[in-house]
């Protein structure tokens, strides 16, 4: 019974995981360019984006 609570919580960890890093590249993405086009975009591809501006801005 234990491994299934384990398993629950690594599922929701991931999930929130990844809507974090998609509501982050928004953020960022708005910040930069000012456009809703490409914040939905850099949403899409979420900590990708999150990294790229890390590594080259």
């Amino acid at each position: 019974m234990n491994e299934n609570r384990y398993y629950g919580v690594r599922v929701e960890g991931a999930k929130y995981g990844v809507g974090f890093g998609s509501a982050l590249a928004i953020a960022i993405s708005y910040t930069n360019n000012h456009s809703i086009l490409w914040a939905i975009i850099h949403g899409i591809l979420g900590w990708f984006y999150v990294i790229f501006v890390a590594l080259f801005r």
